[in-house]
Protein backbone atom coordinates (compact mmCIF):
# COMPACT_ATOMS: atom_id res chain seq x y z
CA UNK A 1 0.00 0.00 0.00
CA UNK A 2 1.19 3.46 -0.63
CA UNK A 3 -0.14 6.11 2.34
CA UNK A 4 0.23 9.49 2.81
CA UNK A 5 -1.19 12.80 3.36
CA UNK A 6 -1.76 15.75 0.56
CA UNK A 7 -4.22 15.16 -2.97
CA UNK A 8 -0.98 16.77 -4.42
CA UNK A 9 1.26 13.50 -3.34
CA UNK A 10 -1.45 10.82 -3.98
CA UNK A 11 -1.41 12.33 -7.83
CA UNK A 12 2.05 12.41 -8.40
CA UNK A 13 2.13 8.99 -7.24
CA UNK A 14 -0.19 8.16 -9.95
CA UNK A 15 1.04 10.36 -12.50
CA UNK A 16 4.41 8.47 -11.99
CA UNK A 17 2.61 5.46 -12.58
CA UNK A 18 3.22 3.64 -9.23
CA UNK A 19 -0.29 3.23 -8.21
CA UNK A 20 -2.39 0.31 -9.63
CA UNK A 21 -6.63 0.74 -9.79
CA UNK A 22 -8.41 0.08 -6.60
CA UNK A 23 -11.53 -1.66 -8.17
CA UNK A 24 -13.36 -1.14 -5.05
CA UNK A 25 -17.32 -0.73 -5.22
CA UNK A 26 -17.38 -0.28 -1.18
CA UNK A 27 -14.75 2.30 -1.53
CA UNK A 28 -16.47 4.11 -4.42
CA UNK A 29 -19.52 4.02 -2.17
CA UNK A 30 -18.12 5.22 1.10
CA UNK A 31 -15.81 8.40 -0.51
CA UNK A 32 -17.52 10.48 -1.92
CA UNK A 33 -16.04 11.00 -6.09
CA UNK A 34 -14.69 14.53 -4.96
CA UNK A 35 -11.80 12.97 -3.25
CA UNK A 36 -11.03 10.20 -5.07
CA UNK A 37 -9.23 10.09 -8.32
CA UNK A 38 -11.15 10.19 -11.50
CA UNK A 39 -9.08 6.78 -12.83
CA UNK A 40 -9.29 4.87 -9.77
CA UNK A 41 -5.98 4.88 -8.50
CA UNK A 42 -6.27 6.76 -5.40
CA UNK A 43 -8.83 7.25 -2.73
CA UNK A 44 -8.93 10.30 0.46
CA UNK A 45 -9.60 8.62 3.47
CA UNK A 46 -9.56 11.47 5.80
CA UNK A 47 -9.93 14.94 5.51
CA UNK A 48 -8.25 18.19 7.05
CA UNK A 49 -9.46 21.64 6.69
CA UNK A 50 -6.71 24.23 6.17
CA UNK A 51 -8.26 27.37 7.77
CA UNK A 52 -7.54 30.63 9.56
CA UNK A 53 -6.36 31.24 13.39
CA UNK A 54 -6.44 34.38 14.99
CA UNK A 55 -6.03 36.07 18.58
CA UNK A 56 -9.23 36.20 20.04
CA UNK A 57 -7.33 39.20 22.08
CA UNK A 58 -6.08 41.19 19.16
CA UNK A 59 -8.91 40.19 16.21
CA UNK A 60 -12.62 39.79 15.92
CA UNK A 61 -14.21 37.22 14.07
CA UNK A 62 -16.03 40.07 11.96
CA UNK A 63 -12.65 41.47 11.20
CA UNK A 64 -11.94 37.92 9.22
CA UNK A 65 -13.46 36.38 5.88
CA UNK A 66 -11.17 35.00 3.44
CA UNK A 67 -8.04 33.81 2.63
CA UNK A 68 -7.56 36.26 -0.31
CA UNK A 69 -8.64 39.60 2.60
CA UNK A 70 -5.06 38.16 4.50
CA UNK A 71 -3.55 40.11 1.27
CA UNK A 72 -5.48 43.34 2.82
CA UNK A 73 -3.09 45.97 3.80
CA UNK A 74 -4.50 45.95 7.39
CA UNK A 75 -3.11 42.53 8.06
CA UNK A 76 0.62 44.12 7.56
CA UNK A 77 3.07 42.85 10.24
CA UNK A 78 0.29 40.76 11.51
CA UNK A 79 0.05 37.48 9.25
CA UNK A 80 2.08 33.95 9.91
CA UNK A 81 2.40 31.64 7.44
CA UNK A 82 4.43 28.17 6.96
CA UNK A 83 6.85 28.18 4.56
CA UNK A 84 6.09 27.65 0.65
CA UNK A 85 7.90 24.59 0.29
CA UNK A 86 5.22 22.41 2.44
CA UNK A 87 2.67 20.73 -0.15
CA UNK A 88 -0.27 21.90 2.10
CA UNK A 89 0.12 25.07 0.91
CA UNK A 90 0.92 24.28 -2.81
CA UNK A 91 -2.39 22.47 -2.72
CA UNK A 92 -4.21 25.95 -1.32
CA UNK A 93 -2.55 28.17 -4.15
CA UNK A 94 -3.44 25.31 -6.48
CA UNK A 95 -6.99 25.64 -5.44
CA UNK A 96 -7.02 29.11 -5.72
CA UNK A 97 -5.62 29.23 -9.38
CA UNK A 98 -8.29 26.98 -10.23
CA UNK A 99 -10.97 29.46 -9.12
CA UNK A 100 -9.53 32.60 -9.92
CA UNK A 101 -6.81 31.98 -12.22
CA UNK A 102 -3.25 32.63 -12.12
CA UNK A 103 -3.04 36.88 -12.41
CA UNK A 104 -5.25 37.34 -9.02
CA UNK A 105 -4.08 34.31 -7.24
CA UNK A 106 -0.22 36.09 -7.44
CA UNK A 107 -1.58 39.42 -6.66
CA UNK A 108 -3.39 37.46 -3.67
CA UNK A 109 -0.08 35.54 -2.29
CA UNK A 110 2.08 38.80 -2.63
CA UNK A 111 -0.34 40.44 -0.58
CA UNK A 112 0.63 37.74 2.20
CA UNK A 113 4.02 38.13 1.47
CA UNK A 114 4.08 41.64 2.13
CA UNK A 115 1.61 41.36 5.36
CA UNK A 116 4.38 38.48 7.01
CA UNK A 117 5.38 39.51 10.44
CA UNK A 118 7.50 37.14 11.25
CA UNK A 119 9.86 34.54 8.61
CA UNK A 120 7.74 31.81 7.54
CA UNK A 121 7.62 28.57 10.05
CA UNK A 122 8.86 24.93 9.52
CA UNK A 123 5.13 23.91 10.87
CA UNK A 124 1.98 24.24 11.52
CA UNK A 125 2.52 23.69 15.60
CA UNK A 126 4.80 26.78 15.66
CA UNK A 127 3.06 29.44 13.02
CA UNK A 128 -0.14 28.68 15.94
CA UNK A 129 2.53 28.93 19.02
CA UNK A 130 3.66 32.15 17.31
CA UNK A 131 0.00 33.20 17.17
CA UNK A 132 -0.09 32.60 21.03
CA UNK A 133 2.66 33.81 21.99
CA UNK A 134 1.89 37.74 20.05
CA UNK A 135 4.59 37.62 17.16
CA UNK A 136 0.93 37.98 15.03
CA UNK A 137 -2.31 38.29 14.95
CA UNK A 138 -3.90 35.95 12.22
CA UNK A 139 -2.05 32.74 10.24
CA UNK A 140 -3.31 29.55 8.40
CA UNK A 141 -2.81 26.00 9.37
CA UNK A 142 -4.43 22.53 8.98
CA UNK A 143 -7.05 22.22 11.47
CA UNK A 144 -5.70 18.92 13.25
CA UNK A 145 -2.89 20.70 14.32
CA UNK A 146 -4.75 22.93 16.22
CA UNK A 147 -7.12 19.95 17.55
CA UNK A 148 -3.73 18.53 19.07
CA UNK A 149 -2.62 21.48 21.17
CA UNK A 150 -6.04 21.73 22.37
CA UNK A 151 -5.88 18.17 23.64
CA UNK A 152 -2.84 19.19 25.38
CA UNK A 153 -3.36 22.44 26.64
CA UNK A 154 -7.18 23.55 26.67
CA UNK A 155 -6.93 27.03 27.08
CA UNK A 156 -4.52 27.18 24.46
CA UNK A 157 -5.58 31.44 23.39
CA UNK A 158 -6.05 31.27 19.57
CA UNK A 159 -9.37 30.78 18.10
CA UNK A 160 -10.56 28.78 14.38
CA UNK A 161 -12.53 31.27 11.49
CA UNK A 162 -14.27 29.19 8.57
CA UNK A 163 -13.35 31.62 5.40
CA UNK A 164 -14.64 32.22 2.02
CA UNK A 165 -18.01 30.81 3.62
CA UNK A 166 -20.46 34.06 1.08
CA UNK A 167 -21.04 36.08 4.52
CA UNK A 168 -21.99 39.45 3.89
CA UNK A 169 -21.42 39.00 -0.03
CA UNK A 170 -17.70 37.94 0.38
CA UNK A 171 -16.34 35.22 -1.44
CA UNK A 172 -18.76 31.46 -0.70
CA UNK A 173 -16.21 29.50 -2.47
CA UNK A 174 -15.62 27.40 0.75
CA UNK A 175 -13.04 26.09 3.39
CA UNK A 176 -9.89 24.73 2.06
CA UNK A 177 -10.15 20.76 2.36
CA UNK A 178 -7.59 18.80 1.58
CA UNK A 179 -7.08 14.92 2.19
CA UNK A 180 -4.96 11.79 3.71
CA UNK A 181 -5.06 9.12 0.96
CA UNK A 182 -3.87 5.90 -0.02
CA UNK A 183 -3.31 3.32 -3.30
CA UNK A 184 -2.01 0.19 -4.05
CA UNK A 185 1.14 0.13 -5.26
CA UNK A 186 1.77 -1.79 -8.75
CA UNK A 187 4.08 -3.79 -7.89
CA UNK A 188 2.25 -5.24 -4.37
CA UNK A 189 2.45 -8.74 -3.33
CA UNK A 190 -1.01 -9.13 -1.25
CA UNK A 191 -3.33 -6.58 -3.79
CA UNK A 192 -6.45 -8.41 -2.21
CA UNK A 193 -5.58 -7.79 1.12
CA UNK A 194 -4.21 -4.33 0.21
CA UNK A 195 -7.84 -3.45 -1.12
CA UNK A 196 -9.17 -5.01 1.82
CA UNK A 197 -7.56 -2.49 4.63
CA UNK A 198 -8.34 0.42 2.31
CA UNK A 199 -12.06 -0.43 2.32
CA UNK A 200 -11.86 -0.95 6.33
CA UNK A 201 -10.23 2.81 6.68
CA UNK A 202 -13.10 3.70 4.51
CA UNK A 203 -15.95 1.96 6.72
CA UNK A 204 -17.94 3.55 9.83
CA UNK A 205 -15.63 2.52 12.32
CA UNK A 206 -12.71 3.19 11.34
CA UNK A 207 -13.71 6.96 9.92
CA UNK A 208 -15.29 7.30 13.38
CA UNK A 209 -11.33 7.25 14.86
CA UNK A 210 -9.87 9.64 12.12
CA UNK A 211 -12.40 12.22 13.72
CA UNK A 212 -11.87 11.36 17.74
CA UNK A 213 -8.27 10.47 17.62
CA UNK A 214 -6.37 12.40 14.91
CA UNK A 215 -8.85 15.33 14.98
CA UNK A 216 -9.19 14.59 11.48
CA UNK A 217 -12.86 14.88 9.58
CA UNK A 218 -14.15 11.73 7.89
CA UNK A 219 -14.75 11.52 4.19
CA UNK A 220 -17.69 9.16 4.94
CA UNK A 221 -21.14 11.43 4.91
CA UNK A 222 -22.99 11.02 8.28
CA UNK A 223 -19.86 9.63 10.77
CA UNK A 224 -19.86 11.14 14.00
CA UNK A 225 -18.10 13.72 14.23
CA UNK A 226 -15.49 14.37 18.12
CA UNK A 227 -17.20 16.76 20.62
CA UNK A 228 -13.61 18.69 19.76
CA UNK A 229 -14.66 18.57 16.21
CA UNK A 230 -17.80 19.54 17.08
CA UNK A 231 -17.24 22.52 18.96
CA UNK A 232 -15.71 24.39 16.06
CA UNK A 233 -18.84 24.93 14.09
CA UNK A 234 -19.83 23.48 10.58
CA UNK A 235 -18.73 24.71 7.40
CA UNK A 236 -19.05 25.22 3.88
CA UNK A 237 -16.41 23.00 2.34
CA UNK A 238 -14.52 24.07 -0.99
CA UNK A 239 -16.57 21.35 -3.32
CA UNK A 240 -13.60 21.77 -5.65
CA UNK A 241 -11.84 17.63 -6.77
CA UNK A 242 -8.83 17.45 -5.17
CA UNK A 243 -7.23 15.81 -7.59
CA UNK A 244 -6.78 19.85 -8.77
CA UNK A 245 -4.37 19.83 -6.20
CA UNK A 246 -1.57 17.25 -8.61
CA UNK A 247 -3.06 19.06 -11.94
CA UNK A 248 -1.72 22.63 -10.59
CA UNK A 249 0.55 21.69 -8.64
CA UNK A 250 3.38 22.66 -11.07
CA UNK A 251 2.03 26.07 -11.50
CA UNK A 252 1.54 27.17 -8.01
CA UNK A 253 5.03 25.97 -6.99
CA UNK A 254 6.25 28.22 -9.83
CA UNK A 255 3.76 31.36 -8.80
CA UNK A 256 4.39 30.98 -4.93
CA UNK A 257 8.07 31.35 -6.27
CA UNK A 258 7.38 34.29 -8.34
CA UNK A 259 5.98 36.21 -5.37
CA UNK A 260 8.64 35.89 -3.47
CA UNK A 261 6.98 33.48 -0.63
CA UNK A 262 9.46 31.07 0.45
Amino acid sequence: MFLTVDAGNLWQAGEQGLLQPLQSTLVNTNVPQKYRADNDLWTGLSLRARTIFYDPAKVAPTDLSTYADLADPKWRGKLCLRTAKKVYNQSLVASMIEHYGEEKTEEIVKGWVANLAAPVFSNDTKMLEAIAAGQCEVGIANSYYYGRILEENPDFPVKIFWPNQGANGTDATGVHVNVSGAGIVKNADNVVGARQLIEWLSSDTAQGEYASGDKEYPVKAGIDESDMLRSWGPFKQDDINVSVFGQRQGEAVKLMDRAGYE
